[in-house]
């Protein structure tokens, strides 16, 4: 579970960094712009960041298994 946890904590760390970073190919995708139409630009940055933040309490609690 160690290693699946520590997995899903660096998938978490790839959210920030497309929050942060915003890189071109990911911020600019179809769902990702869909997600911008519905919720503008903060409104997808904040979603990532929420996202993240839950994946990460998941990768913290595998790890911890």
């Amino acid at each position: 579970m160690k290693i699946l946890g520590i997995l899903v904590i660096l998938y978490a760390i790839f959210f920030v960094v497309i929050a942060v970073v915003k890189p071109g190919v990911v911020w600019n995708s179809q769902k990702t712009e869909r997600l911008k139409k519905v919720l503008g630009e903060r409104g997808a940055g904040i979603f990532f960041y929420i996202w993240a933040l839950l994946i990460l309490a998941l990768g913290i609690w595998l790890f911890t298994q």
